[in-house]
């Protein structure tokens, strides 16, 4: 017991010095983020983001530092890749390209797909079976706690934000 104790203390200990990805830390990631929010976010470039935005962008709360992000994740992943480096990772993961505002879109695709594949079982199980038997409503049961981790599954994919992505404490 008293082990297992120690091991959930070393893991949680070296869980705090992992504060950021390779991608993150990097120093032309950090400068282009900078330079792009003051050039973008603020005053009349901010207006001028905020009307050009895609109507979808803006209802899925991509912000102009968002987007300031997404870019320069690409800019430096071409630096490593021009100079022979593996693609490294952001926010904990690694690259995707953005299709609309999906940020995971193959992923979120499949979310989407599985729930609702759960949602058409859910249908077909409670036309065809009677409420009466046995397992009826743990079955039933089971379908809605399914048909909510898909939800939020695609929500995950979807998009990242600080709610999605921030490790909980």
């Amino acid at each position: 017991m008293a082990v297992s104790a120690a091991r959930l203390v070393l893991l949680a200990s070296a869980a705090a010095l992992a504060s950021a990805s390779q991608g993150d830390r990097e120093p032309v990631y950090r400068d282009c983020v900078l330079l792009c929010e003051e050039r973008n976010c603020s005053g009349g470039a901010l207006k001028y983001f905020r009307s050009h935005q895609p109507i979808y962008m803006s209802l899925a709360g991509w912000t102009c530092r968002d987007d300031c992000k997404y870019n320069c994740m690409w800019v430096t992943v071409s630096l490593y890749l021009q100079e022979g480096h593996r693609v490294p990772q952001f926010h904990g993961k690694w690259p995707f390209f953005r299709f609309l505002f999906f940020q995971e879109p193959a992923s979120a695709m499949a979310s989407f797909l599985n729930g609702l594949a759960s949602l058409v079982m859910l249908c077909r199980y409670r036309a065809s079976v009677p409420t009466s038997c046995p397992m009826y409503h743990t079955c039933v049961a089971f379908a809605w706690v399914s048909l909510n981790a898909w939800f939020w599954s695609t929500v995950f994919h979807t998009r990242d934000t600080e709610l999605t992505e921030a490790p909980q404490a």
